[in-house]
């Protein structure tokens, strides 16, 4: 009787803890990495998809004109055409970064970093995996343009903060997602790449979780449903790699924007001709010169900060 219990204690927690490894990798096998998955499944009782607040990094990327791209290709194309992007963003995201791909929304991703599984270089990890898409975007290019189909452009917002992230939505239909005002951020840090000319955008609180990586300062901006400012920038790449001219022109553009920021207009001004030189084809430069152009003949009041707000999407 003895040996019969104990061979049945065995046996039922072998399946059981079989079954449970099972449950966490037909979980999450859709949205995170499998190599994820295995940690995860080695230790299935921590790993559940009860909402949870957490500190995540969440990134949304969007492809430029998308509507114009889909009215050029047959049904066919565009589905490959799709297809064939989606796959290779999310295999930077999620093989190469170790990223959570939420969802797709058309031709837009959404992802985040943090969950199920902690990740103390979230914010790095999502960051990296941002300024890879865009190189990934020229090969594609590439690819698509032999094949006679149109070149793609991609904005992406990336932002870090505690939201809320588990199995959520109606009896209908459910998901593992993250909801929460930085998700919100991140999305409209996304839509604000187009007015800047830049191919990424980050919040300031992914910027104060990284150290290693050289960012440009951008703008302050209220973005739309938020009346607290924030500084966003835009990411360059990993700093020890910055090559001299990058580095000048960073100088140059920091003296620019002390200087419109303390209204010295003629120093800003002086320092944007310069940048244009320079770097002839970069938007933000145009943006900032048209900026000056606007407070010189724009009365200022004593309370006036270099803050610009955003009432769109």
């Amino acid at each position: 009787m003895v040996i019969a219990l104990y061979t049945m204690n065995m046996a039922y927690g072998y399946f059981v803890e079989s079954r449970s490894k099972r449950q966490v990798a037909d979980l999450f096998a859709q949205y995170v990495p499998p190599e994820l998955v295995k940690q995860m499944a080695r230790d299935p009782a921590r790993y559940t998809m009860e909402p949870k607040s957490a500190e995540l990094t969440i990134l949304f990327s969007d492809v430029r004109g998308f509507t114009s791209i889909s009215e050029s290709l047959d049904e066919k194309s565009l589905r490959e055409y799709v297809n064939e992007y989606l796959t290779e963003m999310s295999a930077i995201i999620r093989g190469r970064h170790r990223g959570t791909l939420d969802k797709y929304i058309g031709d837009a991703i959404m992802a985040f970093w943090g969950a199920p599984m902690g990740d103390p270089q979230q914010a790095r990890n999502a960051v990296l995996a941002a300024l890879d898409m865009q190189k990934a975007v020229g090969p594609l290019n590439q690819r698509f343009t032999a094949r006679g189909w149109p070149a793609l452009r991609v904005g992406i917002g990336v932002n870090s903060g505690t939201v809320r992230v588990g199995d959520m939505g109606s009896k209908v239909r459910r998901a593992y997602t993250a909801m929460g005002d930085p998700v919100n951020a991140a999305s409209r840090l996304e839509g604000l790449t187009k007015h800047y000319g830049v191919g990424i955008l980050i919040g300031e609180s992914t910027r104060r979780m990284v150290e290693d990586i050289a960012f440009r300062e951008v703008d302050r901006v209220k973005v739309k449903g938020k009346d607290e400012a924030i500084t966003v920038y835009e990411p360059l790449g990993l700093a020890a790699e910055l090559d001299p001219a990058t580095q000048e022109e960073l100088r140059l553009w920091g003296q620019a924007l002390r200087a419109y920021r303390s209204r010295n207009w003629d120093l800003a001004e002086v320092n944007l001709v310069n940048l244009q030189r320079l770097a002839p084809g970069r938007m933000l430069y145009a943006v900032y010169a048209e900026k000056v152009t606007r407070a010189r003949s724009t009365p200022l009041t004593a309370d006036w900060e270099a803050v610009t707000a955003f009432d769109e999407k």
